[in-house]
């Protein structure tokens, strides 16, 4: 039974996982707790994937001798296996740990639950604090996605006007949200491994696609050009800014000579020829998820938009809204193509939530 206590280390243990945002990938956001016997916070730590020792090591060793007959609080199950380091659990049984609070088992088939079991077998006491469980979930989506599927979780995010329209059919100088709502896009690159964008927004826009947050990253923000003729610009921010974080991914279609310049720039061409001429989304995701890449956000225009819902390659949608309205039959919409031919056939969403990101601004995240 938790106490009040209990919760209030557990919800520390969560905020800790979160320092290492953007640090861990492709292992899971971690952070630990260890209490002594008489209820005093003796350690603490949380994972990088640089610095390669698990949450639980850390807050043991900043413990010491402290943790005996004591209380860790963790935000995962501590892993059962030897993988780049020892087990935690052992650490765990080690260190005279009498028990451990934890809101979730780790998805990885390798752990499993068995972090818990080797930790009972050795008379710690195991709690699972289930009503945290929600929140240790998501804090770690893309990890538990990607180890249920192997392949990497999939947000759509787009910004749109309230009739859901993304541009002007003649000026699209400016922007549709606020700087408050483009800070909070940047926070979402910042927690994703992958962007993935369309030629044409890049023709039409010029952008960069890098990470602005300004928070520190383990491994940049892989750029991947949807491009399936290899039109992409020499001269463009993306090419002059690529710093071994950029793919384009085109079909057979593509003119050799466009191919060969880009790939003598040392940026990588993937071939992967999909229906209609255009590049094979599927497939696309598969290669992400086999480059050990847990997340990739579309943030794309109105035609790639619709090909990745039609594909079914996205799980989940984030889409900005702007206190605006454009109108007219010319605007484009956040997601174009020939769309659905009746409302029976609409795509259907579900675990709906709202945010709040500015005045007059909201998010809606919901899951396909």
């Amino acid at each position: 039974m938790l106490t009040d206590a209990d919760r209030g280390f557990l919800r520390k243990a969560l905020k800790l996982a979160r320092k290492g945002r953007g640090l861990t990938s492709p292992n899971p956001l971690v952070g630990a707790v260890v209490v002594d016997a008489r209820g005093a916070k003796c350690g603490k730590g949380f994972h990088t994937y640089e610095g390669a020792k698990h949450a639980e090591t850390i807050a043991l060793e900043h413990a010491g001798d402290t943790a005996r007959g004591g209380t860790l609080y963790v935000s995962l199950e501590p892993c059962s296996h030897h993988g780049r380091t020892p087990p935690c659990a052992d650490a765990v049984i080690q260190a005279g740990i009498a028990r451990v609070v934890a809101p979730i088992e780790d998805a990885n088939p390798a752990v499993a639950g068995q972090g818990f079991k080797k930790l009972r077998e050795a008379g710690v006491e195991v709690e699972l604090a289930n009503e945290f469980a929600d929140e240790a979930h998501k804090l770690n989506e893309p990890f538990f996605h990607f180890a249920k599927t192997g392949r990497p979780l999939v947000t759509l995010k787009t910004a749109v006007t309230l009739d859901g329209k993304i541009a002007a059919p003649d000026d699209n100088t400016g922007w549709i949200t606020s700087e408050q709502a483009r800070k909070h896009v940047q926070q979402v690159r910042h927690d994703h491994d992958a962007i993935l964008a369309g030629i044409g927004s890049v023709l039409e826009d010029d952008p960069l696609y890098t990470d602005r947050s300004g928070l520190p990253r383990r491994r940049p923000l892989m750029r991947i050009v949807a491009d399936s003729l290899c039109r992409l610009p020499l001269g463009s921010r993306l090419v002059e800014s690529f710093d071994d974080d950029l793919v384009v991914v085109a079909t057979s279609a593509a003119i050799p000579r466009r191919r060969k310049q880009i790939e003598e720039l040392g940026i990588p061409v993937l071939v992967l020829d999909g229906e209609r001429g255009r590049v094979d989304l599927r497939r696309l995701v598969e290669w992400v998820g086999e480059q050990k890449m847990l997340s990739l956000m579309v943030e794309a225009g109105s035609k790639l938009n619709w090909a990745a819902l039609d594909e079914e390659i996205v799980d989940k949608v984030l889409i900005y809204y702007a206190p605006k309205i454009l109108g007219g039959m010319e605007s484009l919409p956040m997601a174009g193509g020939v769309g659905r031919r009746s409302r029976e056939g609409a795509i259907k969403l579900h675990n709906l939530t709202t945010e709040q990101v500015g005045p007059d601004e909201f998010t809606v995240e919901a899951y396909l």
